[in-house]
């Protein structure tokens, strides 16, 4: 999710009321998880097998549950809970709007997309050209569907994702930052009969590496 305007890191700790390390002055010009930062970005680390991973990602500004000197050309913010004062942020920039429409007016359609009677499209959807969306799929804010994607009914995309906090040993429901991205094409193939007979769903593009099949 980008910030517009860009946000200061004394702006962005005071809205927590969080102490921080770093240049004041720093421009924070997104929020994003750790797999999808760009310079600029906000993002959260709360275990210390992920601190690492975080402190030497593309984002400049990092929320720590872990006083520490900020690494270079970086900004920490420290805080008790960081996923909380992450979630808090992204609910502040980006609040949850309620649909007035099937299909929200927002929402942009490719050329030549079907969307069959009953299927929900959210707020600033995108789909691009060609797809054939059936009855009964839920589509929900800020959604990005690429070409020739086929979605059959009862599909639910874009919904809260869940996050296990290691700490607490407990899953927390939560509404992801920026963008569900559904790029890819995919056919159904038959599976052996061991399985009883189901339609499997095979990638025709190579899966990036993060997606198990």
């Amino acid at each position: 999710m980008q910030l517009t305007p860009h946000l200061t890191l004394k702006e962005v700790a005071g809205y927590i009321d969080a102490e921080y390390a770093g240049d004041p002055g720093m421009a924070i010009s997104g929020i994003n998880e750790i797999h999808r930062v760009e310079k600029g970005d906000i993002t959260f680390v709360d275990h210390p097998k992920y601190y690492n991973k975080a402190l030497d990602s593309a984002a400049t500004t990092i929320i720590i549950n872990k006083k520490m000197a900020s690494p270079n050309g970086k900004a920490l913010i420290f805080s008790d809970d960081p996923f909380r004062d992450f979630v808090s942020l992204i609910k502040r920039f980006s609040p949850f709007k309620a649909a007035d429409a099937m299909i929200s007016p927002t929402a942009k359609i490719g050329e030549g997309t079907v969307i069959q009677p009953g299927a929900f499209i959210g707020n600033h959807v995108t789909i691009g050209d060609h797809c054939l969306i059936h009855a009964n799929v839920t589509i929900n804010d800020h959604t990005v569907i690429g070409h020739h994607v086929i979605i059959h009914s009862g599909a639910v995309l874009g919904a809260d994702a869940f996050y296990f906090n290691v700490v607490l040993r407990i899953t927390i429901s939560w509404n992801p930052v920026g963008t569900w991205r559904l790029v890819m094409m995919w056919r159904s193939v038959p599976t052996p009969p061991s399985t009883g007979g189901y339609l499997a769903l095979r990638p025709l593009v190579p899966a990036p590496s993060w997606i198990t099949l």
